[in-house]
Parts: C-alpha cells; structure tokens; sequence
C-alpha cells in the first residue's frame, strides 16, 4: 500500500452526525470479497433519488463540483453501527486517504488504519472551525502531517492547527506503506538476532 506521510488537499465537507456503516456502504452492495469498486457506491443512498444513478442530489457533497480532494470531514460519530469492513473500503476506494471527525467508532478507526486511510481526530471545536472555513471557502487546504501527528488550514483570521493521537504501531506502519506482515518483515533482522543468541539458564 502507499504509504501516507504529509497530505496537503482540500476537503469534501458531510456535516452530519452519527453516520454508520450502513449509511456510508448499504448493505446490499457487501456481495464482493475483493476490496476494489466501493468507491462508487458510496453514501449510495445519500447521493441518489430513488437509487437511480440519473438523479443525483445535488445538494449532496460528493455531488456538489465545488468539493473535491483526498481528505473527508465528518460530523461526530463517524463510523458507528455494524463492523463491517467495507465501509473503510468504500472510502478509500472512492479516493479518501484521510477522514477527519471530533469522534469515531473504534471498530471503524481500526479498520480504517488497515486499509492506510488516516481517521484523524480532532476537538468538537477545531472540526467546527474546519467546517466553517471550508464553507466559506471550498478550495481550502489542508495539511495532515503524520510524522508531527498535526493538522492544520487557514482559518478566518489565523492559521488554525491540532495534534491528533495515533499508536506509535501504526503510525510506522502507515509511514513506511507496511501491513502487519510488512512490519514483521521489516524486523527480521533483529527477530534473527534475537532466535540466535545464546540460551542462558
């Protein structure tokens, strides 16, 4: 996978709290096995009247042509309902390598981070004022700078920045592009040290 260090983008705004897994990928399209394709049915229920792929909402963000970019903003509460793994799939697929929300489920979080995309997460306020200046201005951008674990955008004065939290696990793996067998991979130097030295009783 690619790996994910400093992203600069704008952003695709969904201003709405609580939204589950079913919500960001409808339960009728978990038929495949592979991870390709899920981008296009994304918030399917949400970007079209009807299910009908003629009669798109346009009052809907990944409608609206003045929002585009790799990085999501959510309302609080992003992820929560079923552990389905495709949600995470689905976002990714779409072209999200960052979702950005005050709060996310911990099974989304998870399945988010092992699929390489970046769930950052901020203060109710912060995500506030990031909405507020994507608002104002669509072609806002945004900086996610995963080695200093910040994010940051111009605001309406000053510039607006945070430090979010991530495990120092799988902050390297996301850095270097590894998957758990990647990082494994990566040790087997000292792994072979470690097997090598000498038994003491």
């Amino acid at each position: 996978m690619k790996a994910i260090q400093k992203i600069i983008s704008t952003a695709v705004p969904v201003n709405i709290e609580n939204v589950d897994t079913d919500q960001i990928i409808p339960a009728r399209f978990l038929k495949a096995t592979s991870r390709d394709g899920f981008g296009k049915n994304l918030f399917r229920d949400w970007r079209y009247e009807d299910n009908d792929e003629n009669r798109p909402r346009m009052n809907f963000a990944l409608n609206d042509a003045r929002y585009k970019g790799r990085i999501l903003v959510a309302g609080k509460n992003f992820g929560c309902g079923s552990s389905r793994e495709h949600a995470a799939w689905a976002i990714k697929d779409y072209g999200f390598d960052v979702v950005v929300s005050s709060f996310f489920a911990d099974i989304f979080k998870n399945n988010a981070l092992n699929n390489f995309c970046l769930p950052v997460t901020v203060t109710d306020e912060f995500l506030k004022e990031l909405f507020d200046a994507i608002e104002r201005r669509a072609s806002t951008p945004i900086e996610v700078d995963l080695e200093s674990q910040t994010i940051r955008f111009e605001g309406k004065e000053v510039s607006v920045e945070e430090k979010f939290e991530i495990s120092q696990y799988k902050k390297t793996c996301l850095l270097n592009g590894f998957d758990d067998i990647d990082y494994l991979l990566s040790m087997k130097d000292e792994i072979t040290a470690f097997e090598n030295q000498p038994l003491t009783i």
